[in-house]
């Protein structure tokens, strides 16, 4: 806290909005600093530790929410009347994270990464408000709502007994980058079609009367183009790639 003109992290909102970050926060700075009993009623921190842990939680204030406060001078006390006044966001926020959870779908999301951020963001929320969500609710939500035309799939993976939804989310990052790299072949050309050569072919228009065509070499390297000439009126013959 050398620099009190720094902030750790943002600070606390006037209308409290972000108070369950904000104090979850707070409670890892202190505790980084060996001042965590600060902020606990009865505790034998001295007196330079409480001003200390005083002065965090200022500095961390909206200027209007630390106006109201202005006359605290106990970390207990300031720490506990916020708890007491904001704490109720809990109540709202855990509707809405448990009806985000209620009706997350791994079908509605168009790639892995998209449905993992938001999932991980609805369990942020749910464990701030104290609901616990495992490894087997997280893995439970994201088999349990593949699109139904992937039943055999979602029974494939299901078979792998995977105890960790990270394990399952790469499983599926691996399976989502082979499907695009599949699709980006497939789209390449048309089905049945023979890729472009790499040399096209070329036409020779013999001229009137008896002769023989002379073969037309490239530069490149003991390999080159030549046609078969012929007696008579002109021919059309196609070059062939001779290769040695």
């Amino acid at each position: 806290m050398s620099d009190i003109n720094k902030r750790e992290f943002t600070e606390l909102a006037l209308d409290g909005g972000n108070y369950l970050t904000w104090a979850l926060d707070v409670e890892i700075y202190l505790a980084s600093c060996d001042l965590s009993d600060a902020i606990v009623p009865d505790s034998s921190c001295s007196s330079a530790q409480k001003a200390k842990a005083l002065i965090f939680l200022r500095h961390h204030l909206n200027k209007d929410l630390k106006n109201e406060y202005l006359t605290e001078k106990d970390p207990v006390v300031l720490w506990q009347s916020l708890k007491d006044r904001f704490d109720q966001q809990k109540a709202i926020i855990l509707p809405q994270a448990q009806y985000d959870w209620l009706n997350l779908r791994f079908q509605d999301f168009k790639s892995v990464i998209e449905y993992n951020s938001t999932l991980h963001r609805i369990v942020s929320q749910l464990k701030l408000c104290k609901q616990e969500v495992t490894e087997i609710d997280l893995i439970e939500k994201t088999l349990s709502t593949f699109h139904a035309s992937n039943l055999v799939l979602q029974q494939q993976y299901r078979a792998k007994n995977y105890t960790r939804h990270s394990e399952l989310i790469s499983a599926l990052l691996v399976a989502e980058k082979h499907n695009q790299l599949l699709m980006r072949n497939h789209n390449a050309r048309p089905v049945g079609s023979q890729a472009v050569p790499g040399a096209h072919a070329t036409t020779y228009r013999g001229g009137r009367g008896r002769g023989r065509g002379k073969a037309n070499w490239s530069q490149r390297g003991g390999r080159g183009w030549s046609y078969r000439g012929g007696r008579g009126r002109g021919y059309n013959h196609v070059a062939k790639f001779q290769s040695h």
